[in-house]
């Protein structure tokens, strides 16, 4: 197994996830082969890594996971790599209220070193207070090295480099103000990375930012492997049917590599079709999955879309949708605009983005009508607003990280269902 190292911050917005970009890409350019990983639930920014990194990147969460599924998907995934790279999520020490999750809690339990990415914009000598702070705070979490993102000057890294010295933590490497980049975004995140038209220039220039200002055999030094090996482990998600077409576009992009594999590796056949493109599911399939996405984007161009319609209309066998692909499979969906534009029409459910709404937490999922019938863990992470919901089967009792009841999520009819649930893995 390669030896690993997570990338951490302070607090969102320190430019961790450009320069593990920049990272996974100057190291590539050298020959190098890098394994990346995600912590938590998010499906956006898998999408930058593998662009950058030219392989799959894999979400680790702890808390939908466990310690032992986080531990041999790791170990799995790099073990014909020669580092693994772990992006963090939000700030080193937050994380789910009440419950192991954040990327501390990450690092604790895979016995991992954290590379902390600081924004160092507006401070000099300062920042050895907030390195002495995330230094002391968790004893069983090492910093082992640091990387200055957006330093202004020749005269601004030698203030920070004296301020750090006395902390005995590495500068690792450094970014230029100058080559600090950015990425667009939106709702839910960046703008994907299959739309960002620019995305190979940025990545090439997030490399070169990355790289001359940083000593990348370096960071083979303070990496490590893991603590925890598994040679084998039992932790997918029972596929929905021997064969599955997947909705796979700009529209419904959200679908974890991790149950995929999983999937595959338990005889499941995928296939792969694009609503987008007026592409209707494979009609032997004995399932459909219509992972989330943006459909209220491309809301109008789906409704249009006969073939793609009809295909789930007249399919005999299971369809499962998560989020936009539940929105979907509903009556209605209506866009930012407050058009409303007919969908599949399987499901008593009309939705709107006109008044958005955020909903936001992991979720504690427990299967009434789902085609799982252990515990799950998973996500909710939408804007939209539930206009009507007509009759029709639970699919799921509901509760968040911290074991509070919610009202019972998703609806189901015959052998069509779905929820604003994203699952992410068996309950550890």
């Amino acid at each position: 197994m390669a030896k690993a190292i997570i990338v951490a911050a302070p607090h969102s917005g320190s430019g961790k996830t450009l320069v593990t970009l920049g990272l996974l890409r100057a190291l590539r350019n050298r020959g190098v082969k890098v394994a990346s990983f995600k912590a938590g639930p998010d499906y956006i920014d898998p999408q930058f890594h593998a662009a950058a990194s030219g392989r799959e990147c894999i979400n680790l969460d702890l808390w939908a996971m466990g310690k032992d599924h986080c531990a041999w998907l790791l170990e799995t995934h790099s073990k014909d790599a020669e580092i693994a790279i772990i992006e963090g999520v939000m700030g080193l020490f937050d994380g789910p209220e009440g419950a192991p999750g954040s990327t501390a809690d990450l690092a604790a339990a895979l016995g991992l070193p954290v590379l902390l990415v600081i924004d160092v914009a507006h401070q000099a000598q300062s920042v050895a207070a907030l390195v002495e702070g995330f230094r002391k705070f968790r004893k069983d979490v090492e910093i082992s090295g640091l990387f200055l993102n957006r330093v202004k000057s020749d005269r601004h890294a030698a203030l920070l480099q004296e301020a750090i010295r006395p902390s005995g933590i590495p500068i690792m490497g450094e970014m230029r103000q100058v080559d600090s980049l950015s990425l667009p975004s939106r709702h839910l995140g960046l703008v994907q990375a299959i739309e960002n038209q620019s995305l190979e220039m940025t990545l090439e220039s997030a490399a070169s930012g990355v790289a001359r200002e940083t000593k990348l055999d370096t960071f083979f030094d303070i990496a490590r492997n893991s603590a925890n090996h598994l040679l084998s482990g039992h932790f997918s998600l029972p596929p929905l049917g021997q064969s599955i077409a997947i909705a796979r576009d700009e529209a419904f992009s959200f679908a974890y590599p991790h149950i995929l594999n999983g999937w595959r590796a338990m005889g499941a056949e995928l296939s792969f079709f694009s609503p987008l493109a007026d592409d209707a599911p494979e009609s032997s399939a004995a399932a459909i999955y219509l992972p989330g996405g943006y459909p209220e984007l491309h809301a109008g161009r789906l409704a249009a879309n006969t073939r793609f319609m009809e295909g789930l209309r007249q399919f005999a066998g299971l369809i499962y949708g998560e989020c936009g692909g539940y929105m979907v499979l509903g009556e209605s969906l209506t866009d930012a605009s407050g058009t409303a534009h007919p969908m599949v029409d399987l499901l008593p459910l009309e939705t709107s983005f006109k008044d958005r709404k955020l909903h936001l937490g992991y979720r504690q999922l427990m299967p009434e009508n789902a085609p799982w019938s252990m515990p799950l863990r998973g996500h909710e992470f939408h804007y939209a607003t539930i206009v009507r919901e007509g009759d029709g089967d639970r699919v799921f009792d509901a509760a968040t990280a911290n074991s509070r009841a919610l009202a019972k999520m998703g609806l189901r009819r015959g052998k069509v269902m779905g929820s604003f649930a994203h699952v992410i893995s068996v309950a550890p």
